[in-house]
């Protein structure tokens, strides 16, 4: 594997670092801009807001430039970001700084995975993506809890200011090990680009994405009340178990990408399959302490282990505008992010119980599978037309030369 994939999960690693530290770092926030807590609940939106605008639409209007500028470019825009989010003077200011920090979050890990795909051999793509997304799933091992600190004990805008240092750092990484290019998409245009993602393909991997990722954070957002008024736990332990989610992830990462270098569809059907069986034992294993903590593991193994192997589907199903579908897909992911901590809510405010979440969780996980079976019965039904076109085409020059003689 090149070196230069270290630079994209540094990268990776500061962006992971500053979408996940706003949640531990609310109440800091809250007292100190004098808002409610509920409030200062609205600064993830707005960097999810940003995310799910940024990711399209930076990946389609840089379609032309050089992937190599590009990134830093991205960095560049995330140091700024994090930058005025550490001089926010009021809330106003910190919403519109935190959803400026978003916008180049999908389209990094969109473009980032073009280049780390053209990098290496074809065998090796899966892999190389779970490499850069190494970083993000790091940051929830030690970037989050070490920024969270720092947060409470220098306050939350040393939290920002260290973020901006790792974006600088990031920056110096990609201009140092990232090889200049000097390839362009077909100057077709915005629209062009856009065009791309009218296949039905496309759609069902982003759908694909919506529902299982959506089956993660449907549990994963509400674990805390999970992990302390079912397993016992106090809330001073959450901060290691939710390390220990960041552990399984990178599991789950690196597993991934390698067993998807083998079987693409394979890895995604196992590893939704067994996110619904996680899910699914979730209120038997949160009765003990120690059972709680074997399924926050298995939980973050399950979920990123689908990671590569979805991020390499779209942008194999959109081959024209590969960063574009690439960065779609981040797009795909935050809406994951909302939406399922939408519906596991719904569960929790019906009065199922503490651990509901995680059975809503199975629903759309379940709808993820489905999904993906309607795209491996799409994909089915196009193969035979594909094939029945190469053997034409391979004919018509045989059949010209021999008129022509």
């Amino acid at each position: 594997m090149p070196l230069a994939l270290l630079a994209l999960a540094v990268g990776a690693f500061g962006i992971g670092t500053t979408e996940f530290v706003m949640m531990g770092l609310l109440p800091d926030v809250a007292d100190d801009l004098n808002i409610s807590i509920p409030s200062a609940g609205h600064l993830v939106s707005a960097y999810a807001l940003g995310v799910v605008i940024g990711a399209p639409l930076l990946a389609a209007v840089t379609a032309r430039m050089s992937r190599r500028t590009v990134l830093i470019g991205l960095m560049g825009l995330f140091v700024v970001g994090n930058a005025l989010s550490a001089l926010a003077p009021d809330n106003g200011w910190l919403l519109a700084a935190r959803f400026l920090s978003g916008l180049p979050h999908g389209a990094f890990f969109g473009v980032g995975a073009v280049v780390a795909t053209n990098m290496v051999a074809p065998e090796r793509k899966a892999r190389s993506v779970s490499l850069m997304f190494l970083g993000l799933t790091v940051a929830n091992v030690a970037g989050v809890p070490v920024a969270t600190l720092m947060g409470q004990h220098l306050g939350w805008r040393a939290t920002f200011l260290g973020v901006s240092a790792i974006g600088l750092a990031a920056i110096a990484a990609l201009a140092f090990l990232i090889p200049h290019d000097h390839e362009h998409t077909t100057a077709q245009g915005l629209r062009g680009e856009l065009a791309a993602l009218r296949s039905l393909p496309v759609w069902l991997s982003l759908g694909t994405t919506v529902a299982g990722f959506g089956a993660l954070f449907a549990a994963y957002s509400y674990i805390t009340p999970m992990l302390t008024d079912a397993a016992g736990y106090t809330g001073a332990s959450v901060t290691l178990l939710l390390a220990l989610f960041g552990v399984g992830a990178t599991a789950g990462n690196l597993l991934g990408g390698r067993l998807a270098d083998h079987s693409l569809r394979g890895t995604l059907f196992g590893g939704l399959t067994s996110l619904v069986a996680v899910l699914a034992l979730f209120p038997l294993l949160m009765r003990t302490e120690l059972s709680a903590a074997v399924a926050v593991i298995l939980l973050g193994m399950a979920a990123f282990a689908t990671g590569s192997p979805l991020q390499l589907m779209v942008m194999e199903k959109a081959s024209s505008a590969p960063s574009l579908a690439s960065s779609a897909n981040q797009a795909a992911f935050n809406l994951a992010n909302a939406g399922g901590a939408w519906i596991g809510g719904l569960a929790l405010a019906a009065g199922f119980g503490v651990t509901s979440p995680a059975l809503a969780g199975v629903a759309l996980a379940v709808l993820g599978l489905a999904v993906a079976s309607l795209a491996y019965a799409v994909d089915r039904r196009r193969a035979p037309v594909a094939g029945r076109e190469r053997i034409v085409a391979s004919h018509v020059p045989q059949e010209a030369e021999a008129v022509r003689h």
